[in-house]
């Protein structure tokens, strides 16, 4: 893929639009943070306490202050520093003492609320962070001695497959000496990341050092991150790494929802991007206008700004946006969603389940089950059962398609979204601590009372056929 820079935040707050270039570094700190590090101190010092009688108290204990240290670290990320870390991949840069110090579980904490990787500066520290190698970056500062670095490596490289790179000062950003850097580091084939101070440079200099070292970097290898920039000098820094084989320079960019669904084809500028991180929103270059087109500022259909990608050649954008706007938010001027007509799958059925929870037929099947909440946790136990019993491919995917619809029902009448379920999967994901996985007995039992319930009338309906 394409090398793009991503911004470094050394100090909270900051602004949260910046991370919409899919990537960011934090460093966090205040009397928030300073809870959660002392929550996870809490989890590791049960193993050490004498007064808990049992293993299975032990365990209970742990689990507890774990699940309050990621509901903690969740609040702080989500809330307190407004990230999305559910589409945004977050590095938090740790102190050597608090993950030596909670034994590790900071480290698993910070990641199970979404983190995507750990940067520690310490061989100690690294080695009690006791998370996969790849989701940890070894970060080194350069002094002038690139031999210092390389020696670091050689004794961290089985603990981390990142190494982070901090250029300090400004006399050691000269575009050459990081070039050489580079290739004395590229023969490790870590990932590797040059961490530069965005302050240090005049805004054409540091866009041509970024496009010229991100040139440099082997495919997925590697990027540049800037310490605490504007959005100016990011979102410059970032265009200079793109390609455009057209007379006006404009971006090739596609925008989609969070599914990954096309909603429209329109152009970027340099100017469009930097806008587009300022206001955290939907900004493209209106060829018709010759200027800036704000997405909505007249038609009010405006869009939340997630996340920019670059394609592998590097000449094409991808904007991931929320669509907002009236009862039935649209991306094009004939009021649909996508400018490619009306919807299929799971987008049709989720637009027919809103326009009946807001006005429904006469006879409506889910207006009942919108009003009658306990037809519908029946129904989905019901479906559920059929879908675990399913043998050959067709049934499964009736019953799969029976599971959904009652399931995207629920989902409509507490006002969850395709987009937001989307958005849970993705946070999911980033989790490193892993639950056994058994059965309830409790949820056995109470789905087994449902099932027993005598059927009133004919309660075997295909979804499909009866949801309008």
């Amino acid at each position: 893929m394409t090398s793009v820079p991503y911004p470094y935040f050394t100090n909270v707050p900051f602004a949260a639009t910046l991370t919409a270039v899919g990537r960011c570094r934090i460093h966090p700190s205040g009397s928030e943070y300073r809870e959660i590090v002392d929550k996870n101190k809490q989890q590791a010092m049960v193993q050490l306490e004498d007064s808990i009688a049992t293993d299975a108290e032990r365990k209970k204990l742990q689990k507890q202050y774990m699940k309050e240290g990621v509901a903690m670290a969740k609040k702080y990320l989500e809330q307190s520093l407004s990230l999305d870390v559910s589409i945004c991949d977050v590095e938090v840069v740790l102190e050597a003492a608090d993950v030596i110090e909670t034994d590790g579980c900071i480290c698993a904490c910070l990641l199970d609320a979404g983190c995507q990787t750990i940067v520690c500066d310490n061989a100690s520290a690294l080695e009690a962070s006791k998370v996969p190698r790849e989701r940890v970056m070894a970060s080194f500062s350069y002094d002038g001695d690139s031999s210092t670095i390389l020696e670091s490596i050689e004794t961290t490289k089985e603990l981390c497959s990142m190494v982070s790179i901090e250029i300090k000062h400004g006399s050691h950003m000269d575009k050459e000496i990081i070039l050489r850097l580079i290739s004395e580091l590229h023969a490790r084939e870590m990932h590797l990341v040059i961490s530069i101070p965005a302050d240090q440079c005049q805004q054409e200099e540091l866009a041509e050092l970024v496009a010229r070292v991100c040139s440099e970097l082997k495919e997925g290898a590697g990027t540049i991150c800037l310490r605490d920039p504007t959005a100016d000098q990011l979102g410059r820094s970032f265009a200079a790494c793109l390609k455009t084989d057209r007379d006006d320079g404009l971006f090739t960019t596609v925008v989609c929802a969070r599914n990954g669904e096309a909603l429209g084809l329109v152009y970027s500028s340099t100017e469009s991007i930097v806008a587009a991180l300022e206001n955290g929103r939907g900004v493209y270059y209106s060829r018709s206008r010759q200027g800036l087109w704000r997405k909505g500022d007249t038609s009010g259909h405006y869009q939340d700004l997630h996340r920019l990608d670059v394609d592998c050649d590097g000449d094409a954008l991808r904007f991931t946006v929320t669509q907002r706007g009236k009862e039935c938010p649209a991306f094009c001027h004939l009021g649909t969603l996508t400018c490619w007509g009306l919807p299929r799958g799971f987008r049709q059925l989720e637009g027919v389940l809103q326009d009946r929870l807001r006005s429904a037929p006469e006879g409506s099947y889910t207006e009942r089950l919108f009003n009658d909440s306990n037809l519908l946790r029946d129904k989905l136990v019901e479906e559920a059962q059929e879908l675990s019993e399913a043998d050959d491919k067709q049934d499964v995917a009736g019953e799969l398609a029976d599971v959904l619809y009652f399931a995207f029902v629920k989902a409509t009448k507490a006002g969850v979204t395709i987009d937001d379920a989307v958005a849970e999967l993705d946070r999911r994901a980033r989790k490193v601590t892993r639950r056994q996985g058994d059965s309830k007995a409790f949820r056995i039992a109470a789905g087994n009372a449902i099932l027993a319930k005598p059927t009133i009338g004919d309660e075997k309906l295909n979804a499909y056929n009866c949801f309008y």
